[in-house]
């Protein structure tokens, strides 16, 4: 009998702790937040060039009040379905400490009860995928309490895809041509002092 409640303690505990620490699970959390983004759904945008405009706030269809534990809200740049698919390091977990759903941070504000809109210039190492927007509210204990999102619970609508920057660029092209240009002419200038040396040692 000792032993069993010993067990049954210590499932207590880890169950505790895993709620305390990290063990926040997506699918209790209500959306209650109204987000929208500039892409258009099938939208190319290309790294480092384009920019995404997520504007954000509280569903009006809520009564007054259900954002009173908000405080602080975090926008992401999450992977669509269609490139989360066999990539485990992309995989969606209901257990928010675990999820990869969502790896790039768009903008981490403080919670308003006004609609908020950010601007945000899409980074240069966002690698080619689909994606959509999601935003994440959060309490004073920095614990996820509410999310929006522009796509659908299936993440099967407004959905756009983000281009990679290639490995070769115009500037570097440029100045490796300008590079090989100035070896080349200080070769043929040393190789002309040379000859000219050596001429006037014969003369």
């Amino acid at each position: 009998m000792e032993s069993y409640l010993l067990a049954v303690l210590s499932l207590a505990t880890l169950s505790f702790a895993d709620t305390c620490y990290g063990g926040v699970l997506f699918s209790t959390l209500p959306q209650t937040l109204a987000v929208s983004a500039s892409p258009t759904d099938g939208q190319v945008l290309k790294a480092g060039e384009d920019n995404i405009t997520v504007t954000w706030g509280l569903n009006q269809s809520f009564p007054d009040g259900t954002d009173s534990s908000y405080n602080e809200v975090k926008l992401m740049l999450c992977y669509g379905p269609i490139s989360q698919a066999d990539r485990g390091w992309r995989k969606t977990v209901d257990n928010l400490s675990k999820d990869k759903t969502c790896q790039f941070t768009i903008a981490h504000r403080t919670y308003m009860r006004e609609t908020q809109n950010f601007t945000w210039m899409i980074e240069r190492d966002v690698p080619t995928a689909v994606y959509f927007v999601r935003a994440y509210a959060y309490n004073s204990s920095r614990n996820e309490v509410a999310y929006g999102q522009t796509t659908d619970a299936k993440k099967s609508r407004n959905l756009f895809k983000v281009q990679a920057i290639s490995g070769r660029h115009s500037s570097l092209d440029i100045a490796s041509v300008c590079f090989s240009a100035f070896a080349l002419l200080s070769v043929v200038g040393f190789m002309a002092l040379e000859k000219r040396g050596r001429n006037s040692a014969e003369n």
